[in-house]
């Protein structure tokens, strides 16, 4: 085997945009719900939707409308969500057109609202912003899985949403695209690059 010899990892991943409204959180979990029952990893469902609803959340209060009415909502209003399993890793992450980062607080116990940096920070192995080339910034969580995922076929089914939620085809749905792919891309170079370290010493 020479020197330049590129070793393929197992690689699962899924993305969806949503126009960024309050409904997005649930069709987020939707999502999560069944992209792992797919990829048979249902055990990290409860922890993954619990972190993609609180980016989901923020990214929505981030670039969407908190309280949307109809003729409000544009093609300018979209967030991007992914799920990756990579390694012995699940990613949960979040695209949204802003550049400005979410702050963690430190509500104190009569405060409402406030803490889903603090639950994503204690539920994930670690978490951080991803600022793709194309703008906006993606905000991901590292879940452990145990064990490396193995590639095994699975039989596709379509996630069923309600009407409307699916972003509109346009430039910032190509945006939320094209950052998805980017922290996919880029990732997943790293990762088969540190398994080629890990192999060679």
């Amino acid at each position: 085997m020479s020197g330049d010899t590129v070793n393929s990892i197992p690689l699962y991943a899924s993305s969806l945009r949503l126009t960024a409204v309050p409904t997005a959180v649930g069709c987020s979990r939707m999502f999560v719900d069944h992209t792992l029952k797919l990829w048979q990893l249902e055990d990290h469902a409860e922890t993954a939707t619990l972190i993609m609803s609180e980016l989901v959340t923020n990214a929505v209060k981030a670039s969407g409308i908190t309280e949307p009415k109809a003729w409000q909502i544009t093609a300018e209003h979209v967030i991007g969500i992914q799920l990756r399993a990579i390694e012995a890793s699940l990613y949960v992450e979040v695209w949204d057109r802003t550049d400005t980062a979410p702050v963690r607080k430190n509500p104190d116990l009569e405060t409402e609202g406030g803490r889903g940096l603090l639950l994503v920070e204690h539920l994930a192995k670690r978490w951080n912003i991803y600022r793709p080339r194309v703008g906006g910034k993606v905000v991901w969580a590292e879940l452990p899985l145990g064990i490396p995922v193995e590639l095994r076929p699975f039989e596709h089914t379509p996630l069923l949403l309600p009407s409307g939620i699916r972003a509109p085809w346009g430039p910032v749905e190509g945006q939320a695209r094209s950052a998805l792919l980017d922290v996919l891309m880029t990732t997943t170079v790293e990762a088969m690059c540190s398994a080629r370290v890990d192999r060679d010493t």
